[in-house]
């Protein structure tokens, strides 16, 4: 069964929907991989000019082996999460060219112009049939006091209707 055109553009939302989660999520992912180089890492001397005054506690700072798997690790986590992200973006349509946006846009405006025109007919069919049907007044053109007039209509039908009731 071939895709109709709403089924794919909710296939497309879905895909941008995936995409916004895998953005946020591997933002959180280089965040979290920040916050573990800084908190896991000691302070290391860059210059004999500037002494270190800083160290941290040795149980909170990871060993060079353990913090080489670490960072590895998390090296892993971003560059898969980074091709993830990029196969949803190659999964995206490409844009439409502008030249058939314009075509498309004109086509759905003279289907709503047409449908505006069947609903101005509707509209003053009904101005005219409702009251006819319901016994008002129609020597006045319909002025938007249509729902009035029924309700008006409808409560007498009622009043008669009760009356009638043993």
């Amino acid at each position: 069964m071939p895709l109709r055109v709403d089924d794919e553009q909710s296939v497309n939302m879905d895909k941008l929907t995936q995409l916004q989660d895998c953005i946020e999520q591997l933002l959180l992912i280089m965040k979290l991989s920040v916050v573990q180089l800084v908190q896991r890492s000691d302070f290391k001397r860059v210059s004999d000019a500037i002494p270190i005054t800083k160290s941290r506690p040795k149980e909170k700072v990871d060993p060079p082996a353990k913090f080489e798997e670490n960072k590895r690790e998390l090296i892993v986590d971003l560059v898969r999460k980074a091709k993830q992200i990029e196969l949803l973006i190659d999964s995206l349509p490409l844009p439409e060219p502008e030249g058939s946006q314009a075509l498309r846009l004109e086509a759905l405006e003279a289907e709503l112009q047409k449908q505006n025109a069947e609903y101005k007919v509707a509209v003053e069919r009904a101005s005219l049939y409702i009251p006819l049907k319901v016994g008002l007044a129609v020597d006045r053109p319909f002025t938007g006091l249509l729902h009035r007039d029924i309700t008006r209509a409808f409560r007498e039908l009622t009043d008669i209707s009760a009356g009638l009731d043993p």
